[in-house]
C-alpha cells in the first residue's frame, strides 16, 4: 500500500511538471495579439501609451476602480487570477474585498496573512485589500450569510472607494460552496439599490465538470462557446506562472491535491465572465 501511494505521488508530480513546462510555452490564440488589450470581445479596445485599455464600456482612459468580491482567502488566486492579471497589467486600479478570513479550520489569521502575500504577487495594492472577520460571516458549509449584511458592506466599500465595476462569483459559485453563492446574491441585491444602479458587475461563469479540468485547452473552448454572445467575455491568462506563484503563497492550503487542481483547472488559464443583470 505504501509503495502504491508513493507511486501515485510520483506520477502526480510528473504530470504536474509536464503541465508547468507546457504553461511556460503557453501563447494566446494566433488571432489575438499579446500587445493589444481586449477585456470584452464585443468591444474593440485600443492601448494607450501607458497600457491602459480604453473603450465605451469603461468610458475614457482615466483609471477605473474594479473590486473583486470574494468569500475566502485563495479565491482570488484559484479562480480569478486570469482577470486580475489582465486588469493589473492594463492599468486598472484593483481592490479586493474578502468577506471572511477562511477560519473554518481555525487558521483565519494565517490565511489572512497568506492573502496579503498573494495580493502582493498579483500586484493588488495591499492598502486596497480588505479582509473581514465578521461574526455573521464565518467560513463553512452550512453557514448562511445574510444578503442584507452583505449588501450593506458592499455598498460601503463601493462608496468609500468610488468603485466602477464589481467582479464576483455566479449563482453556483464555481465550486458550489454556499459562501460563494451567498456572495453572488449579496452583490445582486446591492445592484438593485440606488448606489448599485451605476455600478457594472460581472460574474465568473461556473463550468461543467468536463470543462473545469481541461486546463489550457479550455481557452479555445471558452472562445468558441462565447462567440457571438455579447453578454459574455473571455479573458486569457498570459501570466499563468504568476497565478501558480500567487496560489503558492497560501501555504496552509498548498497541499498536493490543490497543486493538481490549480495545474489542471481551467480557471488558472482563462476566465469567462458574464454580465450580471440586476
Amino acid at each position: 500500500m505504501r509503495k502504491h501511494s508513493v507511486g501515485l505521488q510520483r506520477s502526480a508530480s510528473f504530470l504536474l511538471l509536464l503541465l508547468i513546462l507546457a504553461v511556460g510555452q503557453l501563447q494566446t490564440p494566433p488571432h489575438r495579439s499579446r500587445s493589444v488589450s481586449t477585456v470584452f470581445p464585443y468591444i474593440k479596445f485600443s492601448s494607450s501609451k501607458d497600457g491602459m485599455a480604453c473603450g465605451y464600456s469603461f468610458g475614457d482612459c482615466k483609471k477605473k476602480n474594479v473590486m473583486f468580491v470574494i468569500a475566502h482567502p485563495d479565491d482570488e488566486s484559484m479562480f480569478f487570477s486570469p482577470t486580475i492579471n489582465h486588469l493589473s497589467s492594463n492599468g486598472y486600479n484593483l481592490h479586493v474585498l474578502c468577506l471572511s478570513t477562511g477560519n473554518a479550520d481555525g487558521m483565519g489569521r494565517i490565511r489572512s496573512d497568506e492573502l496579503h502575500r498573494a495580493c502582493a504577487v498579483l500586484k493588488v495594492p495591499l492598502k486596497q485589500l480588505k479582509i473581514l472577520d465578521h461574526p455573521n460571516l464565518q467560513d463553512g458549509f452550512g453557514q448562511e450569510w445574510s444578503q442584507n449584511l452583505l449588501t450593506k458592506i458592499i455598498d460601503e466599500e463601493v462608496t468609500n472607494h468610488n468603485i466602477h465595476m464589481i467582479i464576483t462569483f455566479d449563482g453556483y459559485g464555481v465550486s458550489g460552496h454556499c459562501n460563494h453563492r451567498d456572495v453572488h446574491h449579496g452583490v445582486l441585491k446591492f445592484l438593485q439599490t440606488d448606489s448599485g444602479r451605476n455600478v457594472k458587475a460581472w460574474e465568473l461563469a461556473s463550468l461543467t465538470i468536463f470543462r473545469k479540468y481541461l486546463g489550457p485547452i479550455d481557452i479555445w473552448m471558452s472562445i468558441l462557446s462565447t462567440k457571438g454572445d455579447t453578454s459574455r467575455a473571455v479573458i486569457i491568462n498570459e501570466q499563468p506562472l504568476k497565478s501558480f506563484e500567487a496560489m503558492a503563497q497560501h501555504s496552509s492550503q498548498w497541499v498536493w491535491f490543490r497543486k493538481l487542481f490549480v495545474s489542471f483547472s481551467s480557471y488558472t488559464y482563462v476566465n469567462t465572465l458574464q454580465r450580471i443583470k440586476a
